[in-house]
């Protein structure tokens, strides 16, 4: 058996895969694993290349329970209060409680008579979740009738699949700021949330109810622990080898072959960019998508992103801060509506040094800034300066201090990046958009239509972007090799 890719859905089809006995080998195109959840360091700092946001901790034990084990036996979490802090319009900063009886008083004090409301859109909220994260996306959504059960039936249509998420939150909530605080996790899933199904209010129970978590070290803390859990189970990881090929007789893989050799295998999951598998690794007659299929997709966006190294505090920051004090409609228009680079940006800060300082030197601050963007955007030098002094002249003010100065360690960090490291399609930093038309069995197929033995994980299928639905994409396709493929 042979996996392609070693991010989180990579290392959970590969880990699967060998508890069931399966020899496996996963090869990976860069020097380390991890994905997009890679480490670097330099100058004493320690930073997470991409997600920073530990959220559905369930997820998490599930994946490791099935092996006997628990998320305490490879990192150490921390839940964080605040669980981070939004900066709106005025600027008003406000800390975002983990306690929910703080987090009621907080929307009372928004609105009057939101907290009662509060209680009954997460009682919904939670609803979706159970039935979402517990059952539907552990789906391999192949077939419609994995959807026949009528209680499933029934649980959809009380789903709220086919209301917008705009519409559900204004049920609820009239302040503008509470709107925007139960809106802004889909921000990153692929549309505005006129055209967000109102099913994933279930975000706003992960965020508000189960709550914002930390490993300690790092969000690279869960890479290292699935990938000392997969050599446990006796898996090969071979970092520095692209697949250039995979090769193909009477309709079935035989193996993959790379710059440096052959690989035999009995079936491969694909857990590299989907697009960039079938369309620039297979052969034409393999492939069961085309170019025109491709660019008709909607991606959820890609990002601008700056790791800072910062030689003093910073005051008014917390480990995680969002920065919503310019039109929230208005960035989102500009990333999915009419793509174009954003004309007053939200953006996110992330500085893990509050909490964590393993991450930076002794009084010094690991600083971490990301805007969200659209994809298939000129990605330049000069734009991504631009851009930075427009964050740092938010950040100073904001903090009522330099930051410039302080800073003693910059890199950046966008689209051309994204495909060159993971050969990510537009560029896009996370994967396809969940949009009612690109749910479930309206995405593209977890195995290849043409060859019987290949199958495909990751952010690009089911069930769709993001950390935890990445974890559970490779043990569904996993399960899926597992019936259909003798070891």
């Amino acid at each position: 058996m042979v996996v392609i890719g070693a991010g989180f859905a990579g290392l959970a089809a590969a880990t699967t895969l060998a508890q069931a006995g399966w020899r496996v080998t996963l090869l990976e195109k860069n020097e380390s694993p991890g994905g997009r959840a890679r480490v670097f360091r330099a100058q004493g700092f320690t930073f997470d290349m991409g997600p920073s946001w530990y959220w559905m901790p369930d997820v998490f034990e599930r994946y490791f329970a099935r092996f006997g084990k628990k998320v305490s036996d490879y990192y150490e979490l921390q839940r964080l209060d605040p669980s981070y802090q939004v900066i709106f319009k005025g600027p008003e900063a406000v800390d975002i409680p983990a306690k929910m009886s703080e987090l009621r008083d907080l929307f009372e004090r928004y609105e009057p008579g939101s907290a009662g409301r509060l209680d009954e859109f997460l009682k919904q909220a939670a609803y979706k979740y159970e039935v979402g994260i517990n059952r539907l996306v552990y789906a391999p959504s192949r077939s419609v009738f994995e959807f026949a059960d009528p209680k499933l039936l029934v649980d959809m249509v009380r789903m709220d699949v086919l209301q917008s998420m705009h519409k559900h939150v204004r049920r609820f909530f009239k302040d503008p700021r509470l709107l925007e605080l139960v809106e802004f996790p889909i921000l990153f899933l692929g549309a505005t949330s006129e055209n967000t199904p109102a099913l994933y209010s279930l975000m706003n129970y992960a965020d508000l109810a189960l709550g914002t978590w930390y490993p300690k070290g790092g969000m690279h803390k869960i890479v290292e622990g699935m990938v000392h859990l997969a050599q446990e189970l006796g898996v090969a990881i071979v970092c520095n080898e692209e697949v250039r090929e995979i090769v193909v007789e009477n309709g079935r893989s035989t193996g993959v072959r790379t710059a440096h050799g052959f690989f035999a295998a009995d079936a491969v999951v694909a857990g590299a960019d989907y697009y960039h598998i079938e369309q620039e690794v297979l052969k034409p007659e393999h492939r069961h998508y085309d170019e025109k299929y491709w660019d008709s997709r909607t991606m959820a966006p890609s990002s601008l992103l700056f790791y800072l190294g910062v030689n003093k505090k910073l005051d008014k920051l917390r480990h995680h801060n969002l920065f919503f004090d310019e039109d929230f409609s208005q960035h989102a228009r500009e990333i999915y509506e009419q793509p174009q680079w954003p004309s007053r940006p939200l953006f996110y800060a992330s500085v893990p040094s509050k909490t964590d300082p393993t991450v930076a030197p002794p009084g010094q601050e690991n600083l971490f800034l990301l805007i969200p963007v659209a994809p298939n955007l000129t990605d330049d030098e000069a734009t991504r300066e631009r851009y930075y002094d427009r964050l740092m002249n938010r950040l100073e003010q904001h903090c009522g201090h330099s930051i410039r100065d302080a800073v003693v360690y910059k890199r950046s960090y966008a689209h051309r990046d994204f495909a060159a490291d993971y050969h990510s399609y537009k560029g896009n930093a996370y994967g396809l958009a969940n949009t009612l038309k690109q749910t479930a069995l309206l995405k593209p197929s977890l195995k290849s239509k043409k060859i019987s033995n290949l199958y495909f994980t990751g952010q690009l299928t089911v069930p769709g972007p993001g950390v935890p639905p990445s974890l559970i994409s490779g043990q569904v396709v996993a399960g899926e090799v597992l019936k259909e493929i003798k070891n």
